[in-house]
């Protein structure tokens, strides 16, 4: 399969690739949830999704499904999980009960709006943006 955001491929992940924060998160990701989802720096590949922003790539992470429809921030990252067999319930809550949308998305928020801070200064490289 591959990663072309066009139907039939995998659902494609964009994230800075520049963050060491964002890196590491999309490496726990990617064992969660295996080959059901194609991760890519938006720095390499947003070119292929002309229905998304340089600016929108830096503000969060981008889910763009195999039909073209296109996911952000928590709902990106609730949806990928449940693509990939896990967390499905944690997207029927974002998608079903009323304001866990909006707590998901003001937590994405706070952790994104601290990822320099979150990223341990003896662990990692701090963030370029």
């Amino acid at each position: 399969m591959t990663s072309e955001g066009s139907r039939g491929s995998l659902p494609v992940m964009l994230y800075d690739g520049d963050c060491s924060f964002c890196q590491r998160w999309i490496d726990r990701w990617r064992k969660m949830t295996g080959d059901r989802i194609a991760y890519e720096p938006y720095q390499k590949a947003l070119s292929r999704f002309p229905q998304l922003t340089q600016a929108q790539c830096q503000t969060a992470v981008q889910l763009i499904a195999p039909d073209g429809s296109v996911f952000s921030a928590a709902h990106a990252v609730l949806k990928a999980l449940a693509l990939s067999g896990k967390a499905g319930f944690f997207l029927w809550c974002y998608e079903q009960v009323p304001f866990f949308n909006r707590i998901s998305e003001w937590a994405y928020q706070v952790v994104s709006g601290h990822r320099t801070f979150l990223s341990n200064p003896f662990r990692a490289p701090k963030c370029k943006t």
